[in-house]
């Protein structure tokens, strides 16, 4: 297909000549551009992030179940400090910080080659493990990647996915297997070390990933519609035409353009008032996830005397409350598209905060609820199947909180959801890494019962936050100058001028 250029627009720039022509897409119904394919090829490009997502973030406490069996091996004591959280927590921080210096590249190299790139790395990081030497054997490596590959799953259904309502199930998805992955390590750690070494954890995991790399290289296209216009402008370029992408004649050094994305979350979460709610809210949510993971073998083992791997599989109740919390989210997007009418600033567009409403409803009901219940269910003389199902219920309104406050940043904020979303999760991965520290010292002073208490109170304080943000939602916005664009932009998409 031959390609056609935009003439009008001359590159105001001075490495390209006056007379050089900007690429476009050929037309609004271009087939090349990631928001024409046909449904099938989204849907595939979604599915290899969301597999790829769901391999990587299993590591993150896959090796949780073993602590006892490698600081046994190691030599390492648990009663002055909890040394053998390291594992979470070295993975934790490499989580929170690698993605600042290296999701910048998404956006000026594609999706395609930082998936790949990321991976492979990803896949050579995981050798260490199960070859361990010392118990101070990093996992700041594998950390980091882990949600590089999650980010990119939400960067690829925004690269093909045109409409917020379009793009509900793909981000409930996302959340779900990054989630549910986290919750799913322990017991399929629980599986491997009931007949394997621990050891066999890391090389399995590592045989796994490696066996998948192949299938990624080989179907995962690129979807990032800059780099697919920037790959034509090359060949253009290459048969001796003059001919750029907008992105390309932009004159701001490289450098400079990363400083900016590097330096556009902190100031979001520090000056957003909505982002850093948002973040202590999600960091909450997901600490408490991992927070969970390491209390229940001491919960279970001194009420119901189980082993570390009967506790590694009993977590598999989180995952169950996981799935039904996205059923949830889900089956209430009918709630955020009917307010559409009621939008005053564009009639017929829903309103973002409209997605808040089921988080409300997951972080009470699931969330507090389920803290509450696995606190004062937790005796001896309780049949252990009641404690579960506040496991479950945490599960369920944990996963139901992210995904609203995942939804709501995206329609909220636009071109700088990422730049939000990248706030958000260096809250959550610090969170992640040093919230369930907490732990056992948490559990043994306060004891069980007071312990989940002091969570489930904190829970109900956050729950407060979204009727702050849906009572004033308007005006939130309208003192933000970057929810000020994403406002501007829907005006531009439905072809109404309203005043914010």
């Amino acid at each position: 297909m031959a390609s056609t250029v935009s003439t009008a627009a001359c590159v105001p720039c001075s490495h390209v000549s006056a007379n050089a022509v900007v690429v476009t897409w050929d037309g609004p119904d271009d087939p090349q551009d990631p928001f024409n394919w046909p449904s099938w090829k989204k849907w595939w490009t979604v599915g290899l992030g969301l597999l790829a997502s769901f391999v990587c973030s299993m590591n993150g406490s896959i090796l949780a179940v073993a602590h006892e069996a490698i600081s046994h091996e190691f030599g390492i004591s648990d009663d002055a400090f909890p040394h053998s959280y390291w594992i979470t927590t070295s993975w934790g921080v490499g989580a929170a910080l690698f993605p600042l210096v290296i999701f910048p590249a998404m956006e000026d190299w594609g999706v395609r080659p930082v998936v790949l790139g990321t991976y492979f790395c990803f896949v050579c990081l995981l050798i260490p493990i199960g070859f361990a030497r010392t118990f101070a054997t990093p996992r700041h490596g594998p950390g980091g990647c882990v949600p590089l590959m999650s980010d990119a799953v939400a960067s690829i259904a925004s690269n093909v996915f045109f409409r917020d309502k379009a793009r509900s199930t793909p981000v409930a998805l996302y959340v779900l297997i990054y989630l549910g992955a986290t919750s799913l390590g322990p017991v399929l750690g629980a599986a491997i070390l009931e007949h394997l070494p621990w050891r066999w954890i890391g090389h399995i995991e590592l045989i796994v990933t490696s066996a998948l790399f192949p299938v990624f290289c080989a179907g995962l296209p690129e979807s990032r519609g800059s780099a697919i216009l920037r790959a034509k402008a090359q060949k253009m370029r290459r048969e001796g035409k003059k001919a750029y992408t907008a992105e390309e004649a932009d004159s701001t050094p490289l450098q400079q353009r990363i400083i900016r994305s590097l330096t556009r979350p902190l100031y979001m979460l520090f000056t957003e008032w909505v982002v850093f709610v948002a973040a202590i809210w999600a960091a909450f949510s997901l600490g408490t996830i991992y927070l969970f993971t390491h209390s229940v073998g001491q919960v279970y083992g001194a009420l119901y005397g189980w082993s570390p791997v009967q506790a590694g599989y009993i977590q598999s109740a989180i995952v169950v409350g996981e799935v039904l919390g996205t059923v949830l989210s889900l089956s209430t997007n009918h709630w955020y598209e009917a307010l559409a009418a009621r939008n005053t600033e564009v009639p017929g567009t829903p309103i973002p905060e409209a997605r808040l409403y089921t988080a409300i409803l997951g972080g009470f009901l699931g969330v507090t609820g389920g803290m509450l219940i696995y606190a004062w269910a937790a005796h001896a003389a309780v049949h252990w199947m009641v404690i579960t199902v506040g496991l479950a219920l945490v599960g369920a309104g944990t996963t139901a909180v992210v995904i609203s406050i995942a939804n709501y940043l995206i329609d909220a904020y636009s071109k700088y959801a990422a730049s939000a979303l990248a706030a958000v999760g260096l809250a959550e991965n610090l969170s992640i890494a040093f919230l369930p520290l907490a732990s056992s010292a948490l559990y043994t002073d306060l004891g069980f019962q007071w312990a989940s208490t002091l969570l489930a109170f904190a829970s109900l304080a956050l729950v407060a936050t979204p009727f702050i943000v849906i009572k004033w939602g308007k005006e939130i916005r309208a003192r933000s100058p970057f929810m000020k664009e994403a406002v501007i932009e829907r005006q531009r998409d439905t072809g109404v001028v309203i005043d914010a």
